[in-house]
């Protein structure tokens, strides 16, 4: 479900499940936890590429396992969700994403913490938090405000509403837009440039830029995985889940 291949000094791990929209399961959450550590202790790999495969970059957490968690089941897994969270921000080499289609949840708040962001024109991206009745994850809460001001970011992570390529460029969550075809050429010319660094100046250019915001994404984090546990499960939540079993917009109304 994860693919990784090399170019030269840059490493690019791939979202192999196409046919879920590259929806992430416990064995994906751990299989991109592997693929990031492995390439952080590489020390022929200089810059990490994140893309998806098919037409979707990620759509997010797996429903019907979230589901399947919210009614209480135990799903064994080496990093998680959470395992996978910690490994993002502490990741020292550059991180490049190229959003080639949409992204759902955890394929929008990845870019937080994504050094550069490619998306293509036809990308779109949706934090759908409020409509699945839980909280923001993967330390968004700190990383959109900081990298889009707090009323973007408000926009973004309570609305529930897609934004485009477009929009994720002006509020400065991407680098650049590309064409679709243009987009893997585009972010890779700029990923081989940047390998062409000394790893080490650019792991201590990273630390420099990154190290100050470190411990305020951990804190962010712990707070969401807090609100998060309330959440999951109360009736906002499995009224969310419901619905979409059902096929029909989730009514929350009489929920508190």
């Amino acid at each position: 479900m994860i693919d990784v291949s090399n170019d030269g000094r840059v490493r690019t791990i791939t979202l192999q499940r196409p046919e879920a929209k590259n929806a992430m399961n416990i064995a994906m959450w751990d299989g991109a936890a592997e693929a990031l550590l492995a390439a952080e202790s590489d020390p022929s790999v200089a810059v990490v590429v994140f893309t998806g495969s098919g037409d979707s970059f990620s759509a997010g957490q797996d429903v019907i396992e979230m589901g399947r968690l919210a009614m209480g089941e135990s799903i064994e897994s080496t990093h998680g969700f959470a395992g996978l969270t910690r490994i993002l921000i502490d990741f020292p080499k550059p991180l490049i994403l190229a959003v080639n289609g949409m992204g759902l949840g955890f394929g929008a708040t990845i870019l937080g913490v994504a050094d550069l962001v490619f998306m293509s024109t036809e990308a779109r991206l949706k934090c759908p938090f409020t409509t699945l009745g839980v909280a923001p994850e993967l330390a968004s809460s700190r990383t959109f405000p900081a990298l889009i001001g707090r009323q973007n970011a408000t926009w973004a992570l309570m609305s529930s509403e897609w934004l485009s390529a477009e929009q994720c460029k002006a509020m400065g969550l991407a680098f650049a837009v590309c064409e679709p075809d243009d987009l893997m050429d585009v972010t890779m010319e700029h990923a081989r440039l940047l390998a062409s660094r000394p790893i080490s100046s650019l792991v201590a250019t990273k630390r420099t830029i990154v190290e100050p915001m470190r411990a305020a994404m951990h804190e962010a984090h712990e707070r969401e995985n807090g609100e998060f546990a309330v959440l999951m499960g109360a009736p906002a939540n499995i009224e969310a889940m419901t619905a979409f079993a059902e096929k029909r917009p989730p009514n929350f109304e009489g929920i508190d």
